[in-house]
């Protein structure tokens, strides 16, 4: 049965009619049409989903939109522009960590929040921060070198 329930997503205030128990991944996508967070595996296990819930990389897929209500959401959409990309965003064009681009949003959105709590990361910290995130292009080396240069410009997200 929908519930209507208030989602604070990148500092705005959203008003969403939906079941409690769907999936906040669908509610971002579907009702508030935020495309950074993919649908990947829809078991946790790949990272594509992944947002900011309090600061923290969370896997949207599997977190019940109720369990959202009352913390601040934040999606890759959240961190930057095209005009003005975040600091992490910027390291990964510089670097050209993308290829087909689907992992992008989980890599950018664990690697900003590991960042906020690890300013000086090692690159094995770096790695296995990223640990939870697959890419199947195989850039993963580019992806380990943009989040270094992010850690160098003193702001991870």
């Amino acid at each position: 049965m929908a519930k209507t329930m208030a989602l604070k997503v990148n500092s705005e205030t959203h008003s969403v009619s939906v079941d409690p128990g769907t999936m906040l991944l669908y509610v971002l996508r579907d009702d508030l049409k935020l495309h950074g967070p993919k649908f990947g595996c829809g078991l946790s296990e790949c990272g594509a989903c992944t947002i900011h819930l309090d600061g923290k990389a969370v896997h949207s897929c599997v977190l019940p939109v109720e369990a959202a209500v009352g913390h601040h959401i934040t999606t890759l959409e959240g961190l930057g522009t095209v005009e003005k990309p975040s600091p992490m965003q910027q390291a990964f064009i510089d670097e050209q960590a993308v290829q087909c681009g689907y992992c992008i949003n989980g890599m950018i959105m664990t690697a900003s929040a590991f960042l906020a709590q690890h300013p000086n990361p090692s690159r094995d910290e770096i790695k296995q921060a990223l640990n939870g995130n697959l890419c199947r292009c195989g850039t993963h080396m580019r992806i380990v070198r943009a989040v270094q240069r992010a850690a160098k410009t003193g702001r991870q997200a």
